[in-house]
């Protein structure tokens, strides 16, 4: 069972899709490397402020080896419909902020506030994904 608690922590993951244009997206789709090496997905952001997006566009990486190809997303707990995401080669990390609850695969139980780029951190320095 998930633990909930209020405060948000601070948390480092790797960008691997995006919902809608990449010019201004609605969420990110976050991940985290495992011990076997693939990009797990951990979570998705709440939607980015407007000058975040615009800032984001010129960071994406080119979409050759994206992660994730062929994966399907829910938009939501309980529900069938998926989302439309562009995958993006997962070399962007993004700082947000998260709160303890996690599901039983080890992913963030609630979308995960947006806080700022980290074009300064390499994908292998962010901590592998646990469950």
């Amino acid at each position: 069972m998930a633990q909930v608690q209020g405060a948000r922590d601070p948390q480092k993951a790797i960008v691997g899709a995006v919902t809608g244009p990449l010019t201004g997206p609605r969420t990110l789709l976050l991940g985290r490397y495992a011990k076997d090496g693939r990009l797990r997905y951990t979570g998705r952001t709440t939607t980015p402020p407007q000058a975040a997006g615009r800032a984001l566009a010129d960071l994406w990486p080119r979409r050759e080896r994206a992660p994730w190809k062929g994966w399907t997303f829910s938009a939501g707990w309980g529900t069938r419909e998926t989302l439309d995401v562009t995958l993006v080669r997962p070399e962007l990390v993004v700082e947000v902020g998260a709160d303890v609850a996690r599901d039983s695969a080890g992913r963030w139980w609630h979308p995960v506030r947006w806080y700022r780029a980290r074009p300064d951190l390499s994908p292998s320095g962010v901590a592998r994904f646990s469950t």
